[in-house]
């Protein structure tokens, strides 16, 4: 072995604790890389394997009534592919020992055979077979809400008979890996599911025989969906078709896509502050080790080695100290990884799991990692091999000193406090270097932490100030006004108020958004149009409110005109002066008044959407009466939808929020250590001197460990403002159609992120106080400067 690789093993020795250090910075930056990109990887790999083998169709349209002929003038249309007819219907579901009313959507599938579209992956007994119409095929999740298997039966209401299904099979389908029902934001495996029948039975309970009210189709490739959409609008339009969508915007696929988008942006944020820092801290440890090796350097290039081997010599000390962490975090990424994809498999769901990580994650990973190391320190690199044998041979210089206002106060200080703050003045970019550390430490904590505040008030506003109704019905139909004292007089009832939802497309020029439009009374109080500054919104006379996303996506604003197309009932197009733009934190609504929206529809006053406030006492009574009657399509209870939004995203969020205290504890370890073990090792000889003079134990201890705690102090609100920085930056990034975070960070938040990263600083100062305490005053004063 030749000599600098012994001196390079010796070195990597001696500095084993500052390099282990380092190396679980650099660990904990490859493990967020690795982990967001391999479950990046899996997820994309699975959806489309489980979209291919299954075949999921590409375009979907929904009709009221269409002849089963027409399908082969839909396959003749440019660019199609494949088509599936079929039927889909809304039903209110009663499964024994479960009081609430559930939602279900039945779906037909062929009796023989398998359908061309959209297939199912069976899970547990059989399709449905011929001449056995209530015999059901249930999703997944559905089954274990439940407890509901093969042999086990409940009851529905189809088409306002009910009657008893027997379960004699369990399914996925790729067109509901998120299986989410009418006007929910999250799965809710006990009031939602999916119930495939066959398709003989379907269509003889809702009259449909030779008819068919969904189709869905799968494309050439190359074939372009928004021209096939078009040409399948206007063959539908005549069926009562309301509007054919591509596969982007089927529910189920846009959540999925959804979560691909934030993996992508996880992957960006957090390894950028990991290697950031990983790379100041390693500059930090070469540029000391150097400033001790000076006269070495120029002893062995008097021997004849060249300035590229010395070079080559630290620049294998830094690729040692990565590649630790790249292999630290390669494994902790892996197992974080295969982790997370378990974990968002639970959630969205897929019959088989794809985690078979390539190398290109880990190379991307090792490769950015390995790249900010190197040029962290290739500054220190450079001066090493720049020193010529004779100066480097010669001590250093001393530094100069010279006063200055803050060394006129310290002069009021006691000795050992003058000394921490003239360290801390003499080398000032590294004391700022490690006081902006400890402050990515806290960052890291507060955009973590932050979340739970910002999810918490997302929901005070949207599901509690916005929301005050206790139960919401949807109607099959559209019918008169009167309906409302109807339901008035159900069991528990208290109040009642009435809206209407329309499905509509905007356009504004270029840009066109499918959405619905929500008819509210003009004094609406249970629901109404709310910004979530913190006050409802009066609904005009006439015109729209459009939510602040929504308008930004049609590029309008108050006092413009976008046009309407609705897609339901006589189809009207209308120009609509836009009359107001409110906030919303979810969803990209639309509201109108509900004289309005009837007017628009040329129909008399309609309603199909009721909003009750319900006495607790009774609700009981009540889900009883609704299970019955045959005008209802679904039911949703708030406080409902409010624990599964908690459940489900409290699960996830917890789950990441450890992995960042953990993470964000690392960091704060290394920087806070090395810190404290650079000063050790500069100012040893100081300190057994001043032990040799009289000073105790804990009198040197404060003077090397009170340079870190006020560099940490400094480090303390630092962290905090970019803390809220970035989790401005992460909520803007991670903002969606769907949901718009709001930053909201509460001061306990900023506390707990403080106390977390103090405590991680005191640990690392308490493991560097031993070596004080062990200090070898004879070996360290016979040092030579």
């Amino acid at each position: 072995m030749r000599a600098l690789n012994r001196k390079l093993l010796r070195d990597l020795w001696r500095l084993r604790g500052q390099v282990l250090a380092i190396a679980l910075v650099i660990a904990s930056g490859v493990a967020v890389l690795v982990m967001s990109l391999t479950a990046l990887e899996a997820l994309q790999g699975t959806a489309e394997a489980y979209y291919e083998r299954y075949r999921f169709a590409q375009v979907f349209a929904s009709v009221k009534r269409a002849p089963e002929r027409l399908a082969s003038r839909i396959a003749a249309l440019p660019g199609v592919q494949a088509v599936e007819t079929r039927i889909v219907e809304l039903a209110i579901l009663d499964i024994e020992g479960f009081a609430e009313p559930v939602i279900g959507i039945l779906a037909s599938i062929p009796e023989r055979g398998e359908p061309q579209l959209n297939r199912l992956a069976l899970r547990q007994g059989r399709f449905v077979a011929p001449g056995r119409p209530d015999e059901v095929v249930i999703s997944e999740s559905f089954s274990e809400g439940h407890g509901l298997g093969p042999g086990d039966h409940l009851h529905a209401i189809m088409n306002g008979h009910k009657r008893r299904l027997d379960v004699v099979g369990v399914a996925l389908s790729p067109e509901y890996v998120y299986s989410i029902g009418p006007g929910a934001l999250m799965p809710d495996d006990q009031r939602f599911g999916v119930l495939w029948m066959g398709e003989e039975a379907l269509a003889a309970a809702y009259d449909l025989d030779g008819a068919f009210n969904d189709v869905a189709l799968s494309l050439l490739r190359g074939a372009a969906s928004e021209d096939v959409i078009d040409r399948l609008d206007l063959l539908l339009a005549r069926y009562g078709g309301i509007g054919a969508f591509d596969r982007k915007d089927q529910v189920s696929n846009w959540f999925v896509m959804n979560e691909l988008d934030q993996l992508k942006n996880l992957a960006t944020i957090l390894p950028t502050i990991f290697l950031s820092v990983a790379a100041f801290l390693t500059n930090m440890v070469l540029n000391r080790l150097i400033a001790i090796e000076r006269s070495e350097i120029g002893l062995v290039k008097a021997f004849g080695y060249s300035s590229l081997e010395i070079g080559w010599h630290y620049m294998k000390l830094v690729m040692a100290i990565a590649g630790l962490g790249i292999v630290i975090g390669w494994s902790l990424g892996s197992w974080l990884g295969n982790f997370l994809t378990e974990t968002l498999a639970e959630q969205y769901r897929f019959p088989f799991i794809y985690y078979r990580p390539g190398p290109a994650a880990y190379a991307i990973a090792a490769l950015v990692s390995l790249g900010a190391a190197l040029l962290g320190t290739w500054g220190a690199v450079r001066r090493a091999v720049a020193l010529p044998p004779a100066e480097a041979m010669q001590p250093p210089a001393p530094p100069l000193y010279r006063r200055t206002r803050m060394g006129a106060l310290a002069a009021r200080l006691d000795q050992p406090t003058r000394m921490i703050f003239r360290q801390i003045l003499r080398w000032p970019l590294r004391s700022a270097m490690t006081s902006l550390g400890v402050a990515l430490a806290i960052a890291v904590l507060i955009i973590s932490l932050h979340w739970l505040d910002s999810i918490t008030h997302m929901v005070q506003v949207y599901f509690f100030d916005a929301q005050h109704q206790d139960v919401t019905v949807a109607l099959v139909e559209p019918q008169s006004s009167v309906v409302t004292r109807e339901f008035a007089r159900l069991p528990g009832v208290l109040a009642v108020e009435p809206g209407r939802q329309l499905s509509v497309r905007f356009r504004s020029g270029q840009r066109e958004k499918r959405e619905s439009i929500s008819g509210l009374p003009r004094d609406a109080w249970m629901q109404p149009a709310y910004d979530a500054g913190g006050e409802a919104v009066a609904i005009p006379p006439e015109g729209l409110v459009l939510s602040k996303k929504l308008a930004e996506i049609l590029a309008v604003g108050r006092g413009d005109s976008v046009t309407v197309e609705v897609l339901e009932g006589r189809r009207p197009v209308r120009e609509v002066p836009v009359a107001g733009v409110v906030e919303t934190y979810i969803g990209t609504a639309a509201y109108m008044s509900l004289e309005a929206a009837n007017r628009m529809m040329r129909e008399r006053p309609s309603v199909d959407l009721l909003h009750l406030l319900v006495d607790p006492r009774q609700q009981a009574a009540l889900f009883a009466e609704l299970k019955e009657l045959p005008e209802v399509s679904a039911v949703m209870l708030r406080r409902a939808t409010v624990d599964k939004f908690y459940e489900t995203m409290a699960r996830i969020m917890y789950i990441f929020i450890t992995f960042y205290i953990v993470f964000a504890c690392t960091l704060a370890v290394g920087v806070a250590y090395n810190s404290a073990r650079i000063a050790l090792s500069e100012r040893g000889r100081e300190l057994a001197t001043l032990r040799v003079l009289g000073m105790s134990r804990l009198e040197i201890s404060y003077i090397l460990l009170g340079e870190v705690a006020i560099l940490v102090f400094i480090g303390l609100p630092l962290g905090c403002l970019c803390g809220a920085g970035l989790a401005w930056l992460v909520t803007d990034l991670f903002e969606t159609d769907l949901y718009r975070v709001p930053l909201v960070i509460e001061p306990s938040t900023f506390g707990y992120s403080i106390l977390i990263a103090v405590a991680a600083t005191v640990v690392s100062a308490a493991l560097v106080r031993r070596r004080v305490d062990r200090l070898d005053l004879i070996a360290v004063l016979k040092t030579r400067e």
